[in-house]
């Protein structure tokens, strides 16, 4: 199980501008390394959630342990998902 903090420490750069925004990030289950997740506050309606929501991506999927990561809003759309899966793959 992928500790929630080690989950909430993780989102990177983003957390700053979350922190501006009054943008949360829930993280709702972490059960089998697959982490869902929603965005909140600030985020939601936002015209760049799609974008927070891929870095955030990017950010958990390199955890040891995450084996996927959900938006339960649907907050990153599935032409995204594809691209970091892409990028991570080659990296």
């Amino acid at each position: 199980m992928v500790d929630e903090q080690l989950i909430l420490d993780s989102v990177g750069p983003v957390q700053a501008i979350l922190d501006a925004h009054d943008g949360v990030v829930n993280v709702v289950d972490t059960t089998d390394g697959i982490i869902m997740i929603s965005l909140e506050g600030g985020c939601t309606g936002c015209s760049s959630t799609p974008m927070t929501a891929m870095q955030i991506y990017y950010s958990l999927m390199k955890l040891e342990g995450v084996n996927d990561v959900i938006f339960v809003n649907g907050e990153l759309p599935a032409y995204m998902r594809a691209f970091i899966d892409e990028k991570i793959a080659q990296s």
